[in-house]
């Protein structure tokens, strides 16, 4: 009997899936290479369902012989070790995102005679609207909440970037880059003050309030299913950021970030050139403590922010902070420095590490931008926050296009600087 093997991500069984199996079984034995939650999550959706329970599921259907993981997008491990006679797969994948993925099943099914047989892609409204209950129900903040301390089980470092709206949201929600076989998308949001401030016109002094900032955060979680991760600045008094993270909890925020400062609120990228103050160790630990004991689920992370570095404090009171913070209950540490070269970030890792293999490290390589996430990932970073990225590269490209229309005092010359609408409205879900 021939072997065909057929690749699925889905945690959706739907009658065009029953239809592959089934032609599949027809060709011969079948096994199904069952994508695990790091490759669905990388360019798909995070799974309803884990992997073991899709496993438990496909292993239950009618005509498939066994099920094994496939650990990557790409078909070529799988294939070159199960030298299947026949790939089945769905003729939808000749084009976008898995074109490339196509091409490689082909020409590794060359190196040895294999066939691909592709079936018609089967197309129902229903199923469409199936996949919107899933993504409807990833969106409900008792489900949302716990997903960044899921994936920071699944994946060593997550990559978090910007959004400080609901487009920017979605453009964080559906950016997917294929790259060697592997897809990248971003692991969730970070909803920054500087970058909500910014898109407001104010300063980035605290002046946008809770409210504004939860207005904010409400537009993107609207239209979207990522994680979100907020930047809290100093949390204010701790008699009223006991309450602010209980609302961010109830909401479906994931995670809030607070630094270790005191005062009118300034930029860290200042430094020292600015007063800025350090808050004391005692006090800071107070409120990461209050803030712990004001939540009502273990699924919120409290990640305390350290300013040691970008004060010049140096780096024995930094680590000082860090355990102390861990100690007072934290969930994470996020270590920032302001220098270009990330030699005082990878010393406090390497000395943090040395000490605490578990707590979650954070950093925010805006100055030290040449590091790679396979650097970060090596010195056990967990979390790298690509903090304005969407902001500093909006603004200019908004601020010339409007210079050229003045210029040629018409749009034409301005059209090659735009997106198209359609292109605009394919990022926009039609419904909900």
């Amino acid at each position: 009997m021939k072997q065909v093997y057929v690749a699925f991500a889905s945690d959706i069984i739907h009658g065009g899936h029953m239809n592959i199996i089934q032609k599949a079984a027809e060709l011969g034995e079948v096994t199904i290479g069952l994508m695990t939650d790091e490759v669905v999550i990388s360019y798909f959706r995070h799974p309803v369902l884990s992997f073991p329970e899709r496993v438990k599921i496909m292993e239950n259907i009618k005509g498939v012989a066994k099920v094994v993981p496939q650990t990557t997008l790409s078909y070529a491990e799988n294939l070159r070790t199960l030298r299947p006679d026949i790939v089945v797969h769905g003729d939808d994948w000749q084009t976008g995102l898995l074109a490339p993925i196509r091409q490689e099943v082909i020409d590794i099914l060359a190196e040895y005679g294999g066939e691909l047989v592709e079936l018609p892609y089967t197309y129902n409204p229903e199923y469409d609207r199936l996949e919107r209950k899933q993504i409807e129900q990833l969106s409900i903040p008792d489900i949302r909440r716990g997903r960044l301390r899921q994936l920071l089980e699944l994946k060593p470092t997550l990559r978090i970037m910007e959004a400080h709206s609901g487009i920017t949201g979605l453009i964080v929600e559906k950016t997917c880059v294929l790259q060697d076989g592997e897809a990248y998308q971003f692991d969730g949001m970070w909803v920054s003050s500087l970058c909500d401030s910014t898109a407001k016109g104010k300063p980035d002094i605290e002046l946008v309030d809770m409210s504004s900032r939860l207005r904010t955060i409400d537009d993107i979680m609207e239209v979207t299913t990522k994680p979100i991760i907020l930047d809290g600045d100093t949390g204010g008094l701790i008699e009223h950021f006991v309450y602010n993270i209980r609302t961010l909890e109830r909401i479906g925020v994931s995670a809030v970030i607070i630094e270790d400062k005191t005062g009118l609120k300034k930029n860290s990228l200042f430094g020292v050139d600015v007063e800025q103050t350090q808050d004391t160790i005692e006090n800071f630990c107070a409120k990461i403590s209050a803030g712990k004991a004001a939540l009502r689920t273990r699924e919120f992370m409290l990640i305390a922010r350290i300013e040691s570095l970008i004060l010049e404090k140096g780096m024995e009171d930094a680590l000082t902070r860090a355990f102390a913070y861990v100690q007072a209950g934290a969930d994470g540490i996020m270590i920032h420095s302001r220098r270009k070269e990330p030699d005082e970030i990878f010393e406090f890792c390497e000395k943090f590490r040395a000490v605490d293999s578990q707590t979650p490290i954070v950093v925010v390589p805006t100055s030290f931008n040449t590091v790679t996430e396979a650097e970060f990932e090596k010195r056990g970073v967990n979390i790298i926050i690509y903090a304005n990225q969407l902001t500093r590269s909006g603004f200019p490209a908004m601020q010339k296009t409007a210079q050229t229309i003045l210029t040629h005092h018409r749009a034409k010359e301005a059209d090659d600087l735009c997106m198209s609408i359609k292109e605009i409205l394919t990022l926009i879900p039609d419904e909900i």
